[in-house]
Parts: C-alpha cells; structure tokens; sequence
C-alpha cells in the first residue's frame, strides 16, 4: 500500500507539466551542508558509489525556487490536483478526444495485448496515457537533478519523501545508464509518458515492447506499466467503474462525497441520488465534479479506486474514466 500511496503524488497533468522560465534554477553549495555530506557518506558505504561521483553531481546540482514553493504553501497556481474545470480543458478537451482515439487506433495491438495478458480495460490504459502525459507528448521540462536536491535538502512539507526519492534517482540512472545531469520529468522529479518517481520507475518498469530494454519515455513499455499497475490492484474486468446520477438542484450537499469511502447504495438512493446506467454494487463511492454552474454527482465501484491508487483525487479519476467511455 505504501507504494501506491507515493504514487499519487506523482501522477501529473500535462498542463502543469509547464516550464519554470519565470524563476528558472540558480547556483547552490549544497556542499556546504552537513546533511549532504551525510547522504553522501551513506550513498558511498551503502550503495558503493564513488565519492568524486556523488560530489560532482552535487556541485551541478541547483536550487529550484519554482519546485520549492510548491511543497511550502506558496505556490498555490498548478498544484497536483487541479480542479475539475481544469481538467476539462486541459485534458477533455476536442483535441485532446481527438489524439485518445488516435493513439488507441495507432497502439490497438499493443493495448489489446496488454488487455489479454493482465486481463484489464485497454479503453482505461488510454484514459491514464491521456491523463499523464496527453499520450507522450508532455513529460515534463523540469531539471529532475534540481528539483529532488531542492525538495530533499530544503524544508518543505514532504521532504522526506523526496530525499528517499533523491537516493532512488542515484540508483536509477546508474541501472539504466543513464546520465543523472540531463534526465527531465515534472517538478516533483516524476518521469516519462506515465510520469514515475524514480523509485516507482525501478519498481513497476515494464518491457513491453521487447527490445531488453525497460524505458519510462517509451509508449509500449508505458501502456505495459499501466497494465500492470492496475492489475496489481485488482481491477475487474465486467465490473461498473462509474456511472453519472441524477438529483435535484445544482449543487449537492445532501451527503458527503469521497473517492476514499463508500456509501450504502441504498442510502444514496434515499437521498434522491439516482444512477442513469445501472449500477449493480451494494455499496458506492459517491463522488462531486464541481463545475462553474452545477455540480456532477457520479456513483462509482470497486473498479473506481484502481483509478485513484495512481493519483489520489476524484478529478483524476473521472478524467481517465471520460476518456475511457469516449474511445470505446
């Protein structure tokens, strides 16, 4: 559990993939501090890298302003979890419909293959692909080097998170051969077409298409991640996902909504709560997509959840769950 719930943390949007051009990276002695000699120190006995290698990268390495405030309470615009009307313009979009129904078209095979092995929705591996990274085309500009230093060394509200992030980067790029100085992702260090932190990447990577290599930027390994990741999780194949409701009025108040508990069927019906589509599970999660004039009140199954262990909102979910029902 404890992995998925890191997961969240890093499934990304592409527009807030954006660069930081207005407070770009400046130079930092990250050697001047005593808890980065101790990482290291730690990263040299544990993990037997060199020291004139730790010490090069950390003189490279700078600080991100733009990253920083972020996890401070400062930065309030492109955080995480953008609000629903985000979302449909960024990612509900026409255009990006458009490209969903493209890349199934182009990737059908791939995505069939990945159905039949994890026995998984492919409409849903889409729906994430587009959610991610709109299908490969944005996976971030972000100097991941700069921003795990940033976030692992300076105060901020999941700085521990970030500084085990900080060593699995180390770990990653000597796996992969990869040089740590150039790899690119999203502010929080998350990378590819699926937007992994580095320590998702070395755990759930996936060589789906065969070439003996497992890569985060390449579109067939991402859809075999996907696969995977919601089998790991007990997705079913058959069973409801979600479905729209009508109730009275514009706003919903009646009940609380919540992709992390369920509600008696029942009780939502009572409620004045009605499923448009049948709905054939006892207990549901109830759950509000806020937009500028109503509210959307949606019921969603076990299936729902799979959803939100990768990113853990409500927004996130019905998003990849839209773009699902629209290339079926």
């Amino acid at each position: 559990m404890k992995i998925f719930k890191l997961l969240l943390l890093t499934a990304l949007l592409p527009f807030l993939l954006m660069a930081n051009d207005d407070r770009p990276p400046i130079s930092y002695n990250y050697l001047a501090k005593k808890e980065v000699q101790n990482f290291i120190d730690m990263m040299v006995k544990k993990h037997h890298f060199k020291r004139s290698y730790m010490t090069s990268v950390m003189k490279h390495a700078k600080l991100d302003r733009d990253t920083l405030a972020r996890y401070t309470g400062k930065y309030k615009v492109g955080t995480t979890n953008g609000p629903w009307e985000r979302y449909k313009a960024h990612v509900l979009d026409k255009e990006s419909l458009r490209k969903a129904k493209k890349f199934k078209k182009q990737y059908y095979r791939t995505l069939r293959r990945a159905s039949r092995q994890y026995g998984v929705d492919m409409n849903y591996i889409v729906g994430f692909m587009g959610v991610e990274s709109k299908f490969g085309e944005y996976t971030g500009d972000y100097n991941i080097l700069d921003s795990l230093a940033t976030l692992a060394f300076h105060p901020n509200r999941m700085k521990k998170f970030f500084k085990s992030e900080f060593k699995n980067l180390f770990l990653f790029a000597r796996e992969k051969g990869y040089k740590i100085t150039e790899l690119e992702g999203s502010f929080a260090g998350a990378m590819g077409c699926v937007q992994q932190v580095p320590s998702v990447a070395r755990k759930h990577r996936s060589d789906f298409n065969g070439d003996g290599i497992t890569d985060p930027w390449d579109l067939e390994d991402c859809i075999g991640s996907i696969a995977k990741f919601m089998h790991k999780n007990k997705w079913r194949n058959g069973n409801v996902v979600a479905v729209p409701t009508n109730f009275k009025g514009k706003r919903f108040n009646k009940l609380k909504t919540s992709h992390r508990r369920t509600i008696a069927t029942k009780t939502i019906r009572k409620a004045g709560v009605k499923p448009t589509k049948p709905f054939n599970e006892s207990r549901a999660y109830l759950l509000k997509t806020r937009n500028t004039t109503h509210d959307d009140i949606w019921m969603a199954g076990r299936n729902f959840k799979v959803l939100t262990r990768y990113n853990n909102s409500t927004s996130y979910g019905v998003a990849i769950h839209l773009i699902a029902e629209h290339v079926k």
